[in-house]
């Protein structure tokens, strides 16, 4: 049996290590996990009641067509239910973008470090990869815009960017937008939106009126808490949501991730709390990387990049053995950088005691 050419060679992706694998492997019964942008405050306790409700109802199929979770999240965003897409995850929304508009010999045009799954999704369609790099962590448009030709049929643009958490301004995207060709795809990948405090930062459905080849790419994994129930959305011109329509699996959103999601966005009160508590978490983080000489990228969503000034592999397997994981750089193309999760403010500080002491061990061997 013979997989196509396209997929023999993709390396899968590799998650943050897992708590209870850590306690295994080091004999740990205390262990935090900063890895994989996790609400370190879990989801709102309506959320947990809607799954509590839909338990007697296991055995049957979740509504296809998501109307209920569609019609809510139409509502509180100003959208037509046709203009809305649901998926397992915003991850699998990129898969169905790739899969519904990329054909081998098309081009598509994306930062050089930036999530991992545009790359992936558009090496199983075989199609022509440009990669443009990051100025100073963030996306550079003006290159990428000068990337694009004729072959292009998608851009993506994460904002605020994983793994750097940089952003692109309003401006700098009014500006990119202006002059990408009208029959070119862009993809604006917002998963962290809901984080940003920056006023000039750019919200994507805005823009929707003017430009019918956007879509904006959100999730409910991140501060909505449901990362384990994967439901992502993307909003965008009815054709282009028909278009991602037809590769849709069936079902591909549960009967419990359905009703957590609509729970979760009657609790706004929540939402403002996890954005306030992770706001005062970079804040401190920051600070404590001043204090340590640690150079970071400008943070925007729930967590922060940092310099450690030695090789990353060293300094995530040490913090590994004194039970915090992180996101080594070695593993991201960052080879001496850092990505932590913002958790709780007893985790952040638990967190800087043990780089602390993971540097000092690290100076003293040198």
């Amino acid at each position: 049996m013979q997989p196509k050419q396209s997929i023999i060679h993709l390396p899968v992706y590799q998650p943050g290590k897992p708590i209870e694998e850590v306690q295994r492997e080091y004999g740990l019964t205390e262990v935090i996990k900063l890895a994989s942008n996790e609400n370190p405050f879990g989801c709102s306790p309506k959320a947990k009641e809607a799954i509590a409700a839909e338990l007697e109802k296991t055995s049957l199929y979740p509504d296809g067509a998501a109307v209920e979770l569609t019609e809510a999240l139409a509502a509180r965003f100003g959208v037509n239910t046709n203009q809305i897409i649901l998926g397992a995850g915003s991850d699998e929304i990129i898969l169905m973008i790739a899969r519904a508009f990329l054909v081998k010999g098309d081009e598509t045009v994306m930062a050089s470090h930036t999530f991992s799954q545009y790359r992936h999704n558009c090496q199983v369609e075989d199609v022509n990869i440009i990669e443009v790099p990051l100025t100073e962590g963030k996306h550079d448009l003006p290159a990428m815009l000068a990337k694009i030709g004729d072959r292009t049929k998608i851009v993506w643009v994460c904002n605020p960017n994983n793994p750097t958490g940089t952003i692109v301004t309003r401006s700098e995207l009014t500006e990119f937008l202006q002059k990408v060709p009208p029959h070119v795809l862009v993809v604006l990948d917002e998963a962290y939106v809901e984080y940003v405090t920056d006023p000039e930062f750019p919200d994507g459905l805005a823009f929707l009126p003017q430009y019918k080849n956007v879509i904006v790419l959100r999730t409910f994994s991140k501060i909505y808490g449901l990362a384990s129930l994967r439901v992502g959305y993307g909003i965008g011109h009815p054709d282009v949501i028909r278009a991602i329509n037809q590769v849709r699996p069936p079902f591909n959103t549960s009967r419990y991730g359905q009703a957590a999601a609509k729970a979760a966005l009657q609790d706004q009160e929540f939402i403002a709390s996890c954005k306030e508590k992770n706001a005062q978490g970079i804040q401190y983080l920051t600070g404590e990387f001043k204090r340590l000489g640690l150079p970071y990228f400008p943070a925007h969503g729930n967590f922060i990049m940092f310099d450690v000034k030695r090789p990353a592999k060293e300094v995530f397997e040490a913090l590994l053995k004194k039970g915090v994981i992180v996101r080594g750089g070695h593993a991201l193309d960052f080879p001496t950088k850092i990505r932590v999760t913002v958790g709780s403010a007893e985790q952040n500080a638990k967190f800087v005691s043990a780089l602390e002491q993971v540097l000092a061990e690290v100076h003293a061997q040198v």
